[in-house]
């Protein structure tokens, strides 16, 4: 399969509304986000994650520091409640470029956290898509998933080599959001995001507590990282 496309009629040439290092605090927020829990824990997520105000990469290595054998400082980053509050809307294209390694624990994730319609009326499934998660377990295999309008989770194997670049882009399409890794498509889930959605970006780099199949780290490992860099989304006008 061939990368998707916008239907004839839709201007070619879409414009990059945005594109921020990670170190502008204008465009991004660290170490807060409110897909966790007060107090930046989220165990019952099977993560040994803290989030600590202003933790977030080094450049483009977002690198997980133990602090204890049940918690971890974990670094994260997001548009959201920032001065620039970009938002990502329907018909957007996100890339971005990707280096992941297969170190026990690592849980790498570029995904949405989308604004509640109201006072305690979430969008639905939180707004969030998942650009891509990946674990250590299947170290070849990214998880790919819409919660705005869910159907099966894909989990694609032979898409990551460890250690080696990958170009990773998403297209939230209001009737299907489109999946490609280094220029080609490889999931569309028909589903899409719909018209009313609004999702802030999320990137970040959790550390996994071992269910679900996922392995804890290391007992001598003091940390943990894998980088992303060139980040920008696409839109058309």
């Amino acid at each position: 399969m061939t990368e998707s496309f916008p239907p004839s009629g839709v201007p070619a040439g879409p414009a990059v509304v945005f594109d921020a290092p990670f170190s502008d605090r204008r465009q991004w927020a660290a170490g807060v986000s409110s897909a966790y829990p007060p107090g930046g824990l989220n165990p019952a997520d099977n993560k040994l994650d803290h989030l600590v105000p202003g933790y977030g990469p080094d450049g483009d290595r977002f690198t997980a520091v133990r602090e204890t054998s049940r918690r971890w400082r974990t670094p994260l980053v997001t548009t959201e409640n920032t001065e620039g509050g970009f938002e990502l809307r329907p018909g957007d294209r996100l890339e971005a470029q990707c280096l992941l390694s297969a170190a026990p624990g690592v849980w790498p994730a570029i995904w949405t956290w989308g604004r509640d319609v109201s006072p305690g009326r979430p969008q639905p499934g939180h707004g969030e898509v998942d650009v891509f998660e990946y674990h250590d377990d299947h170290p070849r295999m990214l998880e790919l998933s819409n919660h705005v309008r869910p159907g099966e989770p894909a989990y694609l194997n032979g898409l990551v080599t460890p250690g080696k670049w990958l170009a990773v882009s998403c297209l939230f399409g209001t009737d299907s959001v489109d999946w490609s890794v280094d220029g080609h498509q490889v999931h569309a889930d028909g589903q899409g995001v719909g018209p009313a959605w609004r999702a802030w970006l999320v990137v970040n780099l959790s550390v996994a507590d071992g269910q679900w199949g996922h392995r804890r780290p290391r007992a001598d490992a003091r940390q943990l990282s894998w980088r992303c860099r060139e980040l920008r989304v696409h839109r058309w006008a």
